[in-house]
């Protein structure tokens, strides 16, 4: 190729290659002067280098012989990089016959690659290049070189494919890379041209001479290598880049054909709300949990779901037919997602009435129906700074009148039973009782008002309409009116120690009132001036009581419903122990693993409970000694590893749930934990940005710590390489960095790791996931919060900081990825993941710790 040019060295190839950044130039060397062009293609006519406006030469052109039979053995296109920045890469056209030293081309090369000193070249298999013999003969299946100022040893292990080279410089990169772009030719150089005594050769090479790479295991061309360009995704204001494999499934835009269904809901919501426990007529349990509405049947074992929402329920109340409901939810982020309140059947799941677009300002903070009319008006509160009390024709949608109560933190509202006219607001140091005239203005009465420091809880009333009231102080009050109408208290007495969260009146006159700090339920007569009958109290285990329902309206069997603060449901009676209908966590969920080889999931909150589930039932719930961000299971089955925020490796038996080992690995939370395929090591990222190592039995229940490799940012995601001797992980930043296992170093080129198979593919970035990020149907005003791959690799599931869940297929390399969502989440989804065989799927997250099963259907 370039016979008559024998001092021309090289000339760099100005291709479409996939690096972060071009060489836009081109340059060739001639007699010891550098000459340079922006054309791409050198050309020349006549006798001469020049920069004429000749057209870039097609493949097609490229692949003819070059003038003159040029010899095979005369030119090769090679790759170099600099070994001090992997980033900083180009194609160079080198003419092997030139008679310049072997020692001065590679000085050359190196300014090319914005290098001082380069001496040495070498594999990436770390043998050293000493002349142009070697490359034309020895290392004629070699297509990478770098380039270097320093001996590197070579690799211990023959046929290794992946660059092993340390970098030779702790220099940190600049995020803004167009400054390392290849210098340009100076002006007074450009202006003292020599002359060539022949035109220069095409610089593309014939298909036949491209040289193959027998070393790797995939076998490309250069044409090929060519082909696909880096990704380029922006992600809180940076700008990352991402480089494609070079064999990938096929991109497909379209649809997944599978959707997501929503098969179960787990837990209950009793942490941060009141009153939100219900029975309908079928016997099912009403209550919601995020933005879904659950009815579930004991007997059956099965459940509904009304999904009307699109951000979570704040309040609901069912009507006095108990086949409708009204749930009102709170304000969250666009049009779609005001705060409204819905009306729907608990039959037909039909949404009925939909009313308050836009006059809610953060959320409905209560919701409850009329009495005496039939249920024909409902009242909501707006959860904003005025509170505003609003009364409404629910079958038209009419507004009758509103009102600003002024108060901060109101806790519920009700209709008076035997007035419809009459509204009763309360919550801290606030009682007020709101008579709506015909013109729909309010006369308001305060009983209670600041600076009183009593926080009203919960409402009741007798049926000769006398108004029953619990307090956050333990005290129940009886309000009566007088031959005025002016309201008296009658009688108040200390009924529990502390919180009263919840009063129900039974029809026979027996008031039930539920301690919230003291997880008593007492039974009082208020026939017989409120005379103590009984009370129980309920394990420790399940927390004090936010809801209590009766489970059989309209009977007097004593047979109870309670919903607790720790997002438990139990049933039993004031004679006989309670037992636990649902178990749910009831503080901040993230740790989620999934069975390698059945259909079982387990999960590990801030609750410091690591609960396993199979189907819709929980097997075993284990309280560990501390709050769990992380969890893993071993590849065998038989072990679960979950990383707390103190740092330490809690082990249990994941059979039955047994305590098995604590290990303390480090200060700092252990964000992400994950097995090998091989199951004898376990790696774990840090919030202090190292990855701790340990050597794990063949059981999973032995560990011992191996090896450490420092890192500075913490760690949030984390997925091993097939064989075992890599990993990636993503930084808090969304920064996706590299290990070398065996090197136990990280690494620093991001092209060198592009074509390594993972065994899973949970980090939220990364080139086959990257169309989750630019996508263009919707706006990225979020951040992908989770994300993972399925078994058959074909899916991907993510999670983002707004609540919703997305199914892609896989791979997502596309911004123009079409999906299919849904949402019933509000705040970050903490984690989503494939079930083994791909028919289910599970999502944690949201604000109140919500665990939901979903299936994958034909869409």
């Amino acid at each position: 190729m370039l016979d008559s040019d024998e001092d021309s060295p090289f000339i760099v190839v100005s291709l479409p290659v996939y690096t972060p950044q071009t060489i836009a130039a081109s340059y060739g060397k001639k007699n010891g002067m550098w000459y340079g062009g922006t054309s791409g293609v050198v050309s020349g006519t006549g006798g001469g280098w020049s920069r004429a406006g000749t057209r870039k030469q097609s493949v097609a052109e490229s692949d003819a012989p070059p003038p003159g039979g040029g010899k095979p053995a005369s030119g090769r296109v090679i790759r170099i990089i600099n070994n001090m920045d992997h980033s900083i890469q180009c194609r160079v056209l080198l003419n092997l016959r030139t008679t310049q030293p072997f020692e001065e081309v590679l000085e050359d090369l190196g300014q090319v690659l914005k290098m001082s000193g380069a001496k040495r070249m070498y594999t990436i298999t770390g043998q050293e290049v000493r002349s142009f013999s070697q490359l034309r003969n020895e290392f004629a299946d070699v297509e990478t070189f770098y380039l270097g100022s320093v001996i590197v040893a070579p690799a211990l292990t023959p046929g290794v494919s992946a660059p092993i080279l340390p970098i030779e410089s702790p220099i940190r990169r600049s995020r803004s890379r167009a400054n390392v772009a290849a210098a340009p030719a100076s002006e007074d150089m450009r202006g003292r041209r020599a002359r060539s005594k022949s035109r220069p050769r095409v610089l593309y090479a014939p298909e036949g001479e491209i040289v193959r790479n027998s070393v790797s295991s995939t076998d490309y061309t250069l044409l090929e290598v060519l082909k696909e360009e880096p990704i380029r995704v922006t992600i809180r204001g940076l700008r990352r880049t991402f480089y494609p494999p070079i064999h990938h499934a096929p991109i497909d835009n379209s649809p997944p054909e599978k959707k997501m269904q929503l098969d179960w809901v787990y837990g209950y919501r009793g942490a941060d709300s009141r009153r939100n426990l219900w029975v309908l007529p079928t016997g099912e349990l009403l209550y919601y949990v995020a933005a879904v509405a659950v009815m579930y049947d004991r007997d059956e074992e099965s459940q509904r779901h009304y999904t009307g929402h699109t951000e979570d329920i704040q309040c609901m109340e069912l009507h006095p037919s108990r086949e409708l409901v009204a749930s009102g939810q709170r304000a969250g982020r666009g049009r779609r997602a005001q705060a409204h309140v819905r009306i729907w059947s608990t039959d037909t799941l039909q949404t009925l009435h939909v009313f308050g677009m836009a006059e809610f300002e953060a959320g409905v903070a209560a919701v409850a129906f009329s009495q005496l009319n039939g249920g024909s008006y409902v009242l909501a509160v707006d959860a904003g700074r005025e509170s505003i009390l609003s009364v409404w024709q629910w079958q038209w949608g009419h507004l009758l009148g509103k009102v600003a109560t002024l108060q901060e933190e109101l806790t519920g509202a009700a209709f008076h039973p035997l007035d419809d006219n009459l509204l009763i607001t309360h919550g801290k140091g606030h009682l007020t009782f709101w008579n709506r005239r015909k013109d729909g203005f309010f006369e308001r009465t305060d009983i209670i008002k600041p600076p009183s420091r009593t926080h009203v809880t919960a409402l009741q009333f007798e049926q000769d309409g006398d108004v029953v009231t619990a307090d956050s102080d333990g005290f129940i009050t009886i309000y009566s009116v007088d031959s005025d109408g002016a309201y008296f208290v009658r009688m108040e007495f200390e009924a529990h120690i502390k919180g009263i969260s919840s009063l129900v009146m039974l029809s026979e006159g027996t008031l039930i009132s539920g301690g919230e700090k003291d997880r008593k339920i007492a039974a009082w007569d208020s026939l017989q001036n409120y005379k103590r009958i009984t009370e129980t109290k309920l394990p420790e285990s399940a927390g004090g009581v936010r809801s209590i329902y009766p489970q059989r309206p309209g009977r007097n069997d004593g047979n109870l419903y309670v919903g607790t603060t720790r997002n438990n449901i139990m049933e039993g009676s004031l004679q006989r122990r309670f037992n636990q209908v649902l178990f749910g966590h009831y503080k901040q969920l993230i740790g989620l693993a999934v069975h390698p080889d059945d259909e079982m999931f387990a999960t590990a909150g801030h609750d410091k409970n690591i609960a396993l589930w199979k189907g819709h039932k929980l097997v075993f719930a284990t309280q560990v000694g501390y709050e769990c961000v992380s969890l893993a299971w071993h590849p065998g089955g038989g072990a679960l590893a979950a990383g707390s925020t103190e740092g330490h490796l809690v082990v249990l038996n994941a059979d039955a749930g047994a305590h098995v080992a604590t290990l303390r690995v480090c200060g700092s939370p252990l964000n992400t934990l994950q097995y090998n395929s091989a199951g004898d090591t376990l790696a774990i990222g840090s919030q202090n940005g190292s990855i701790y190592l340990f050597r794990v039995s063949r059981d999973g229940f032995s560990y011992k710590k191996s090896n450490k490799i420092r890192g500075a940012q913490p760690l949030v995601q984390l997925d091993w390489s097939l064989d075992g001797n890599y990993l990636q992980t993503v930084t808090a930043d969304y920064d996706l960095a590299f290990w070398d296992i065996k090197a136990l170093s990280p690494e620093k080129s991001p092209i060198a790791m592009k074509d390594v198979k993972w065994s899973t593919y949970n980090s939220t970035v990364g080139f086959l996931v990257s169309g989750m990020w630019n996508n263009r149907f919707y706006p990225m005003t979020t951040l992908i919060s989770t994300a993972s791959r399925s078994a058959a690799h074909d899916l991907l599931i993510s999670g983002d900081t707004d609540g919703y869940l997305r199914l892609f297929r896989y791979p997502c390399a596309s911004p123009k990825a079409e999906y299919n969502e849904t949402k019933v989440y509000s705040g970050a989804l903490y984690c989503a993941r494939f079930l083994f065989n791909d028919r289910c799927m599970v999502s944690a997250g949201g604000q109140d710790a919500a665990l939901m099963l979903w299936e994958l259907v034909d869409d």
